[in-house]
């Protein structure tokens, strides 16, 4: 089965078995997860959300993502900022969809 289901403001689209990474979740490790907010599964489109469909998940992990530079500067005005950034997020597997 396929679906599409929304968290932390994005979409995603997954499959049985799928391993994603998403916004931090307030779960922990070895947990499972429901998401309702189903915009898809097997041919049922939603209007916006499909009634009686989730997506169940067992987060995996917590963790933070590599870190990025963020420079900012004005030129000829003597201003530098250099920050580094480090994204956290949950690993999520999919265990079930339910239609």
């Amino acid at each position: 089965m396929k679906a599409i289901f929304v968290t932390g403001g994005k979409q995603y689209h997954v499959t049985e078995g799928d391993v994603l990474y998403v916004e931090k979740l307030e779960a922990e490790a070895g947990k499972d997860i429901k998401f309702t907010d189903v915009l898809y599964v097997d041919g049922k489109v939603g209007t916006p959300y499909v009634k009686n469909a989730c997506v169940t998940c067992t987060v995996e992990k917590q963790g933070k993502g590599k870190k990025i530079t963020v420079f900012k500067y004005r030129p000829k005005k003597k201003y530098r900022n250099k920050q580094g950034h480090r994204q956290p997020y949950t690993k999520l597997v999919v265990k079930k969809i339910e239609a």
